[in-house]
């Protein structure tokens, strides 16, 4: 009776059980994750490990690899998922087929975690799924060439996604992009359903397939609360989409984005008690059409909007729907260099729209675009709607302030206006507090802080210190 005693204590001290060797072939690989018990940590190999169905991690399974390129797992050219019918719901973990995906986590399964290794298509709709899950660690992979959404989670909490490469991993396929296939529902590099207190960092997205054949989006969610995106740099069509559904206090920052941050929600949606919904401030935008309204409850501070007069289809901020948002919006201490067709437009009414101590500076475009740079909707409550203290500069041709004679109600106070047209039309009078950003904007962005914004310049991070 001792004995046993012992043997228990040291097992409960030794920790999860870990098998001897790593899987050095696909048998031995399938063999561990079906017999292993929860807890496991199972080490893989070098190799290309070629699957023809998902690997069902259990609960608490560690699953590592020997590194990005050296452990591989990659759909059988066998392994039929039914790409006619890629997944076309949004909401409902039914909807997806999760038997179209490398590595299935356990339902509901807690404290899992897959890292150092690629997971690789082509013919599966992605790299991982998983419902429900909490402590979900994914870190130093690499997933490419998948037809939907690389990873897909429902209801994740406490999840941390971070140093991982994905390459052609999400979004939707157009017809023409698979034989007779229109790809419905656009998916995700990064798709969460309901993701809540969960973090996203260190990722690098990109798109290799040239033209429209295909749309890629980075991280895509619906719905969510306390989420934190940072750091990563996102080279597709769709940086971040979290659109109709609620989100509060999301905190979106120190990102590269080289597509739209969307994130319309109807009439702007209820802002929760912290009056937050999304901040997003720090971030590096390099297209026009950079963020997409309505939504009730937002801060854009501190970003640099760094766009070129030859792409200028598009407004910076621009919200496509009619109904009407009551705000509020607050927008400060960004620099907007080049907005096109403008800084702001709304197609419905927003109020409670605060724009002050920004620098923007609007050269000619090729069109060459003549609108004023902020399209408020003429049915706005103009009363709640301020700008203040800003830097506005039309370099080459002159532009209006505003679009439309309704736009003249707001506040216009303290703003230093440099070959503006329409002064005539709004006092400005002079404010005691100095025009432009109250600070030097100064921050690193992307992976691992790989550029530096220093003012209106963009650049390699030369060291740590470089900047905050």
């Amino acid at each position: 009776m001792r004995f046993g005693l012992i043997v228990i204590l040291l097992l409960f001290v030794a920790g999860p059980f870990c098998i001897g060797k790593p899987a050095a072939n696909v048998q031995e690989l399938l063999s561990a994750v079906a017999n292993e018990p929860e807890g496991s940590e199972i080490a893989v190999g070098k190799g290309i490990f070629i699957l023809e169905e998902p690997l069902v991690l259990k609960e608490g399974t560690k699953l590592k690899g020997a590194g990005i390129g050296e452990t591989i797992l990659v759909a059988s050219e066998n392994w039929k998922t039914g790409n006619f019918a890629l997944p076309g719901g949004e909401l409902r973990p039914k909807k997806d087929e999760e038997n179209c995906y490398l590595i299935r986590l356990a339902n509901k399964g807690k404290d899992i975690s897959i890292s150092h290794m690629t997971l690789r298509g082509p013919q599966v709709h992605g790299a991982i799924f998983g419902n429900g899950n909490e402590n979900l660690h994914l870190h130093h992979l690499r997933v490419e060439d998948v037809l939907w959404s690389g990873i897909r989670t429902f209801g994740m909490k406490n999840a941390k996604v971070h140093n991982c490469d994905f390459i052609d991993a999400g979004g939707k396929w157009k017809k023409g992009g698979l034989p007779g296939h229109d790809g419905g529902v656009s998916g995700g590099a990064i798709f969460v359903t309901w993701a809540i207190d969960s973090e996203i960092w260190n990722n690098r997205f990109t798109k290799t397939i040239e033209g429209k054949a295909r749309n890629v989006f980075g991280i895509k969610g619906r719905g969510g609360r306390r989420c934190h995106i940072h750091h990563n740099t996102i080279g597709v069509n769709f940086s971040i989409e979290f659109p109709f559904e609620g989100n509060e206090d999301f905190e979106i920052d120190h990102n590269i984005c080289h597509g739209v941050i969307s994130i319309p929600k109807h009439e702007g949606g209820k802002v929760p008690e912290s009056g937050v919904t999304f901040h997003i401030h720090h971030n590096y935008f390099t297209t026009g059409y950079a963020v997409e309204f309505p939504r009730n409850g937002v801060e854009i501070s501190h970003n640099l909007f760094d766009f070129t007069v030859d792409k200028d289809g598009g407004n910076a901020i621009c919200g496509f729907a009619k109904s009407p948002a009551p705000g509020p919006f607050l927008f400060h201490n960004n620099l907007v260099n080049n907005p096109g067709r403008g800084v702001l437009w709304n197609h419905g009414i927003y109020n409670q729209v605060t724009i002050r101590n920004n620098h923007i500076i609007a050269r000619e475009t090729v069109t060459p675009r003549k609108e004023g740079l902020f399209g408020i909707h003429g049915g706005s409550d103009f009363d709640t709607i301020r700008l203040v203290e800003n830097i506005i500069e039309c370099r080459g041709l002159a532009r209006p302030l505003f679009r439309n004679e309704n736009s003249y109600g707001a506040t216009v106070k303290g703003n230093e206006l440099i070959n503006v047209s329409d002064t005539e039309k709004y006092e400005n009078p002079a404010s005691d507090k100095k025009a432009g950003l109250e600070k030097p904007l100064l921050f690193k962005c992307g992976v691992n802080g790989e550029m530096t914004v220093n003012g209106w310049e963009i650049g390699p991070t030369k060291s740590v210190a470089a900047a905050e």
